[in-house]
């Protein structure tokens, strides 16, 4: 894990992104995350060990992670942005009940045609699929 850290590290310097001990606990707490976490939690994760980062830090290191590509941001959930470090394309699945998002690592490109009359006015470059349905532990 040190090593792995130090490589984040040192590809963050490289792009110029300021590193503070806070900036540090908040990738590496994001590092291999598959919960897609809210910005509160987190705050209240990397608050544990840091106790006096603040909410504004936490919320502008991932909105400025955000810009630069690093992370996306999720608007999956209308009623709180989620974030993931896992910029490769795939989709999600969120459940309806408790909010939890997974991932969903299909192709659908080919599956997707869009009408010529949209095709023509615009070239797609991508796309992403949002699923909602209830998951096994709420269903239980």
């Amino acid at each position: 894990m040190l090593f792995t850290m130090e490589k984040i590290i040192e590809k963050y310097r490289k792009r110029g992104f300021r590193l503070t001990p806070q900036r540090i606990a908040i990738l590496k707490y994001l590092e291999g995350n598959t919960n897609h976490p809210t910005a509160e939690e987190i705050y209240t994760a990397v608050r544990r060990d840091h106790p006096t980062v603040s909410f504004a830090t936490v919320y502008n290191t991932v909105q400025a992670l955000a810009e630069m590509g690093e992370i996306l941001e999720l608007t999956i959930d209308p009623e709180r942005k989620h974030y993931d470090p896992d910029t490769s394309e795939h989709h999600h699945i969120i459940c309806t009940e408790c909010k939890k998002i997974a991932d969903v690592f299909i192709d659908y490109s080919e599956s997707l045609r869009l009408p010529k009359d949209v095709t023509e006015d615009f070239t797609v470059t991508g796309n992403h699929v949002d699923f909602y349905g209830i998951c096994k532990d709420c269903k239980n």
